[in-house]
């Protein structure tokens, strides 16, 4: 990777740039990076900045060490805090999600250890998931007499279903990447080593074609997700004929014609 970038004072996040990719670390090993308003905050900062880069068309987001993604919630923290105060932590939880999912751009979870509570929802915000065989997911938040607070209750279901998340969330039950795989929590599990340059193979894949259709495409499948088939499809309709009125395709139906790689300038 490239030198580290400061980004509004980051204090618990290690940002770099690399080519075309954002490389955004959470960087507090100690606490196997558990999520605390700090760090919420600094994620917030290195992402923004990563979507309003116009040289940047990805992002990898992992942990720092072998041992944790993001192991959940600062428990010490969250302790302390009353209703009032949890309501707004879980908000500004949620908003961080909301813009991983809706970033604009492809935004892969390198999952290299423990995806618990807080951990295990970045994940599922993120676009692609690739596992380390060693990583484990959960939402464990019952077992402290609480829910998950930053999306879990309504992204698990989305990505599982139902039944199955509904188990995982009641029973707290924390599951190998296998089982994860198993289930359609992850797309893949790698060996550890292989997993930085497996998320780059992907995001290469995926940055390779047109960025406003991979864009849109994004945006079709998320915001589909929440309304009925036909308000899912009527979306999509918007969405192509948005694509149809682009520089880029323009050029990719080009380049196909005439057997050719296009050169995609998202416009």
């Amino acid at each position: 990777m490239s030198s580290s970038i400061n980004v509004r004072g980051l204090e618990t996040v290690l940002y770099e740039k690399k080519g075309s990719t954002a490389y955004v670390m959470l960087n507090r090993p100690t606490v196997l990076n558990a999520l605390n308003r700090a760090a919420i905050a600094d994620l917030r900062s290195a992402l923004e900045d990563a979507r309003d880069d116009a040289s940047i068309t990805g992002v990898i987001l992992s942990g720092s060490g072998d041992k944790a993604f993001i192991a959940g919630a600062d428990i010490g923290e969250l302790s302390g805090v009353s209703a009032v105060e949890a309501e707004v932590s879980t908000r500004r939880g949620q908003e961080l999600m909301d813009l991983i999912e809706g970033l604009g751009k492809p935004v892969v979870a390198a999952i290299n250890g423990v995806a618990l509570g807080g951990g295990c929802e970045t994940a599922m915000a993120c676009t692609i998931r690739v596992a380390s065989k060693y990583a484990k997911f959960g939402q464990p938040e019952v077992k402290l007499g609480l829910i998950p607070g930053y999306g879990g209750t309504q992204r698990l279901a989305r990505l599982v279903g139902k039944g199955i998340a509904l188990q995982l969330i009641l029973s707290g039950d924390m599951i190998p990447a296998e089982e994860a795989y198993r289930i359609g929590l992850v797309n893949e599990v790698v060996e550890p080593d292989a997993l930085l340059t497996r998320c780059e193979e992907i995001l290469a894949k995926i940055c390779a074609n047109g960025p406003l259709a991979v864009r849109y495409s994004i945006e079709a499948v998320n915001r589909g997700l929440d309304g009925s088939l036909q308000e899912g499809l009527a979306l999509e309709s918007k969405l192509f004929a948005l694509c149809a009125a682009t520089e880029d395709k323009k050029e990719g139906t080009s380049a196909f014609l005439e057997k050719r790689r296009p050169k995609f300038e998202g416009r």
